[in-house]
């Protein structure tokens, strides 16, 4: 994967992630907050902040010291 699809994959998952957050908040807030859901949805949101991380630890040159 080149720098520009590594970068454009990085976007589309921290979209994601914006996207988890506001679903998860409403979620949380709703008077039929459904825990397995939520908790589903949480896990998600965290793997997604793992994959991100990775992705974007490719896009830094390794440096010797």
């Amino acid at each position: 994967m080149n720098p520009e699809e590594t970068m454009r994959r990085i976007e589309l998952l921290k979209q994601e992630h914006r996207d988890l957050d506001t679903a998860i908040t409403a979620l949380a807030h709703s008077s039929l907050a459904d825990q397995l859901q939520l908790a589903r949805l949480k896990k998600r949101k965290l793997m997604l902040r793992d994959e991100i991380a990775l992705l974007e630890d490719t896009l830094i040159p390794d440096i010797i010291a």
